[in-house]
């Protein structure tokens, strides 16, 4: 569970609700149906119009890393890597073929097949760096669309707006119908802007840190398995990986 995650919405959410309070509005003026079904609903929308079904389905999916963050630890790749090495280099490549199975991540099990297939270590890396580009360009076009909610969401805020002050003139004549829509007017606009920026560019923000530290961990292991390939000492290896971690 990533607890400043839960901090970070939790403060903004509550700094903008005591705000209210203490300028001596009630929170149920915020309450909005209406507004909220014309920002989140057209923001939702705009989204899936711009994106294919996978990626917007793997990026919905993606959200809930902002809490769950994958949990792969760089000290475990860098001992399990370790452990390759020593056994390469006292029983040979081949001794590798057992533990192949045991791996549950794709992409180490085809590094590791290439390993004690004998290529190239160049040939290798070049390989495995292919993958690695084109995993971390799905995987930020994924997070991407929550980046995209964030830019459209004020937007169709301001949309929400202008459709409640329509109402308001429509109904200038009946003057118990003039709050309902002045309320929609400025929540929508207050919905648009907040989630903006309080849940969907964060969100973004946030996955792309994820990517970029499982990309990290990937590189980590192509550095590993070149390194078995060249005959590297185990040591060497190892101190060469954990110079990726920060």
């Amino acid at each position: 569970m990533d607890i400043i995650s839960i901090a970070g919405l939790a403060l903004g959410l509550g700094a903008i609700l005591i705000g209210q309070i203490v300028e001596g509005g009630h929170i149920g003026s915020l309450v909005q149906p209406t507004a909220f079904l014309i920002v989140i609903g057209g923001t939702l929308g705009a989204v899936m119009l711009q994106s294919p079904l996978p990626v917007f389905v793997a990026g919905l999916k993606m959200g809930k890393w902002v809490f769950l963050p994958p949990t792969k630890k760089p000290e475990d790749l860098i001992e399990q890597v370790g452990r390759w090495s020593h056994v390469a280099r006292k029983e040979g490549l081949l001794a590798l073929e057992a533990q192949i199975l045991s791996v549950p991540d794709a992409f180490m099990r085809k590094g590791l097949q290439l390993l004690v297939d004998g290529a190239e270590p160049e040939r290798l890396r070049e390989v495995l760096e292919v993958e690695i580009g084109a995993y971390e360009d799905q995987m930020k076009l994924s997070a991407k669309i929550w980046e995209a909610a964030g830019g459209y969401s004020p937007t169709i805020g301001i949309l929400g707006a202008v459709m409640g002050l329509i109402h308001v003139m429509e109904n200038l004549s009946d003057p118990s119908k003039l709050g309902a829509g002045i309320a929609v007017a400025f929540v929508a606009t207050i919905y648009g802007v907040g989630v903006a920026n309080l849940i969907f560019l964060p969100v973004a923000k946030k996955l792309l840190t994820n990517i970029v530290r499982l990309v990290t961990l990937r590189v980590m292991f192509v550095d590993g398995v070149v390194g078995i390939a060249n005959g590297d000492n185990p040591r060497i290896i190892e101190s060469r990986m954990q110079g990726y971690i920060v």
